[in-house]
C-alpha cells in the first residue's frame, strides 16, 4: 500500500486555489449597520498573496455562501474573476468550476474553515484551513495554518504552497 502524497506533492500539482471568504479571508465577524451589512475587514498580506498565487500561475477563485459588496470589490481589486456568492450548493459550484477551468480535483486547493467548506474540503487535492477553523474541518484537511482567517491566513497557505513549488517569492508584476 502506497502512503498518501505529501504536502509538497499535492501542492506541486495544484493550479486552482478556491478560498472561502467569511472565516478565511476575513475574521467572520459580520458587521451590521442599520440599512444591512455595512463592511469587511480584508488583510493586505492576503491581498497580495493573491496576486503572488497568479503572477506564479495559479488560478484563483472565491466560493461564498454570502453575498457581499465588499467581497465584490475586493476580489475585483485583485483581479479574481471568478467569484461565486451567496453559494446554496458550493459542491455544484465547485465541479461547474472545475469543468471552466479545465482542472482535475486533484490539482484544486480549497482553504475554508466551518462545517459548510466540509464537502469541497473532501473533494479536492489539497485542503487547507486557518488556525481558527473548527475541529471538524481541521480534522480533513492536509495543512492547517498557524494564522486565523482575515489575520494573514491566506497569505500563509500561499507561501507554504509556492515554497512546496519553489516558486517563492512569487514574480510580482507591478
Amino acid at each position: 500500500m502506497r502512503p498518501p502524497p505529501s504536502f509538497k506533492a499535492r501542492a506541486k500539482a495544484i493550479r486552482l486555489l478556491i478560498l472561502d471568504i467569511d472565516g478565511v479571508l476575513t475574521d467572520g465577524r459580520l458587521v451590521y449597520g442599520p440599512t444591512g451589512e455595512a463592511h469587511k475587514v480584508f488583510h493586505v498580506q492576503d491581498g497580495l498573496a493573491i496576486a503572488g498565487a497568479r503572477s506564479a500561475g495559479l488560478a484563483v477563485a472565491v466560493i461564498s455562501g454570502r453575498a457581499s459588496a465588499a467581497v465584490s470589490r475586493r476580489m475585483t481589486d485583485l483581479g479574481v474573476l471568478e467569484v461565486h456568492q451567496g453559494a446554496k450548493d458550493k459542491r455544484a459550484i465547485l465541479k461547474a468550476l472545475l469543468r471552466r477551468q479545465r482542472v482535475e480535483a486533484q490539482e484544486t486547493a480549497y482553504m475554508g474553515d466551518d462545517l459548510p467548506d466540509l464537502p469541497l474540503l473532501r473533494s479536492v487535492g489539497l485542503a487547507l484551513a486557518p488556525a481558527n477553523a473548527v475541529a471538524e474541518v481541521k480534522r480533513v484537511c492536509h495543512w492547517v495554518g498557524r494564522r486565523p482567517g482575515g489575520d494573514g491566513a491566506v497569505r500563509e497557505a500561499v507561501e507554504a504552497i509556492l515554497k512546496a513549488r519553489g516558486a517563492w517569492p512569487p514574480p510580482m508584476v507591478a
